[in-house]
């Protein structure tokens, strides 16, 4: 699968490949002439995880992904809140190869679901770009919609994610009981945790329903990222998906982290680094492992 990113010059005195080249040994050669970054490292990523439509990336969208590509990272799932977000992440599918979109309702928008959003839903799962139900599931944390109507919105999608044979692409927050309930009572085998930032015994269910876990820059964070340090030694190999969730949850092992704060795609090599140093692998190694393991779970062809 090849991108059709086109590099553009770097914006900032330090670029995202030459900062995470600082932080976990993977060189970069800068292209003198025309500014552009270009990852000598010879291993190949798969983000599982972007919110390339967040306002954080509206000035500079396409040079996020020309720098994703700069490090390696030759696809990119985008993540979709709703419906419309859904419609963005497609256009901009249609002129990036290697780049692929989630369809669904996250649980902060049940309470604005339109009355035939399901018929709308069903409608793009048939799309060939879109390889995942979600992000859908339960947030009890700040609770932007009432409990029963997340519940609702959340069965309704896992039904089409069985209908359509995809996979549910999965958030939880402060809900887990209920959650895990849902997918048992579904029989939901297909999906991954995304963004997991439980601990062993939430791990141990999600797997035994058969499905991935999403690491992120939580597991670089050395306040809070302990439990899921621990919990990552008890993933099997064939379960590791790897993503950044950008533009948050930037891995606080970046040596030289962006002024900005903002995480990016360029940065998936760095959790990579803090997943080969927790479970003692070969850097190249997490690499493959992690993008044949997306590429397995949203039934893309590596020749796609």
């Amino acid at each position: 699968m090849t991108a059709g990113w086109i590099s553009k010059p770097a914006i900032s005195a330090l670029s995202p490949v030459q900062l995470l080249a600082r932080s976990c040994s993977i060189t970069a050669a800068v292209t003198a002439k025309s500014g552009s970054v270009v990852s000598t490292d010879p291993s190949r990523w798969f983000d599982a995880g972007v919110n390339l439509f967040s306002a954080q990336f509206d000035p500079d969208r396409s040079h996020i992904v020309s720098q994703a590509q700069a490090a390696g990272v030759s696809e990119l799932l985008l993540i979709s809140s709703d419906l419309a977000e859904t419609q963005l992440n497609l256009q901009f599918c249609a002129e990036h190869p290697g780049s692929f979109t989630t369809a669904g309702v996250h649980p902060h928008q049940a309470d604005h679901v339109s009355t035939n959003w399901l018929q709308q839903l069903e409608l793009l799962l048939q799309r060939p770009e879109v390889v995942a139900v979600g992000e859908c599931g339960l947030d009890y944390n700040r609770m932007f919609s009432a409990k029963q109507q997340q519940l609702s919105v959340f069965s309704a999608q896992l039904s089409l994610a069985k209908q359509y044979v995809k996979p549910v692409y999965l958030h939880e927050r402060d809900a887990f009981a209920d959650q895990i309930d849902l997918l048992q009572a579904q029989q939901i085998n297909h999906g991954i945790a995304h963004s997991f930032t439980g601990d062993a015994t939430q791990l141990r269910a999600y797997l035994d329903l058969g499905l991935y876990i999403g690491i992120t820059g939580w597991l670089c964070d050395e306040r809070r990222g302990t439990d899921l340090q621990q919990a990552l030694k008890f993933v099997p190999l064939d379960r590791l998906v790897l993503e950044t969730d950008a533009p948050y949850l930037l891995p606080r092992n970046l040596t030289d982290k962006p002024k900005n704060r903002r995480n990016e795609p360029a940065f998936l090599p760095a959790i990579g680094a803090q997943v080969a140093n927790l479970l003692q692998l070969d850097l190249a190694q997490v690499a493959s492992v992690s993008r044949t393991n997306s590429l397995k779970l949203f039934g893309i062809s590596a020749d796609a």
